[in-house]
């Protein structure tokens, strides 16, 4: 026979299994959002849960993972989420430099044309 899911304790035990994924997943974003290094051990402590119990929620191990990986690649401290670079962002960088690089290439091209006609001209006058 299953177990009733109806009961008070079920219910009870339902309820608290979602305030724990709250916190977790709050601690996450707060850790996140601070530039804290994400690792199983930092999210335990600050959502007050057990190491266990986060490797056993697949979604929130999934993004600990992420944001561990993430974090891991910089040498340099780790960005708030909120200050980091998007991608729209970085090909809008990109896009700007090659045009100034597109603008400084015709540039130079011009000012070789005119110093090449003056030295010719040079060569040409008489002193």
């Amino acid at each position: 026979m299953p177990p009733d899911t109806h009961t008070p304790v079920a219910a009870a035990a339902r309820q608290r299994h979602e305030l724990t994924r709250s916190k977790a997943i709050q601690a996450l974003r707060e850790l996140d959002r601070a530039g804290t290094a994400v690792n199983f051990e930092s999210v335990a402590r600050h959502a007050g849960v057990s190491r266990s119990w986060l490797y056993s929620q697949p979604d929130i191990r999934t993004e600990i993972e992420r944001l561990r990986r993430a974090t891991r690649r910089s040498p340099t401290p780790p960005i708030p989420a909120d200050q980091r670079t998007s991608d729209a962002s970085l090909l809008t960088r990109l896009e700007s430099a090659q045009e100034r690089n597109r603008t400084l290439t015709a540039e130079n091209q011009r000012l070789r044309r005119q110093l090449a006609h003056a030295l010719g001209d040079r060569r040409t006058s008489p002193h």
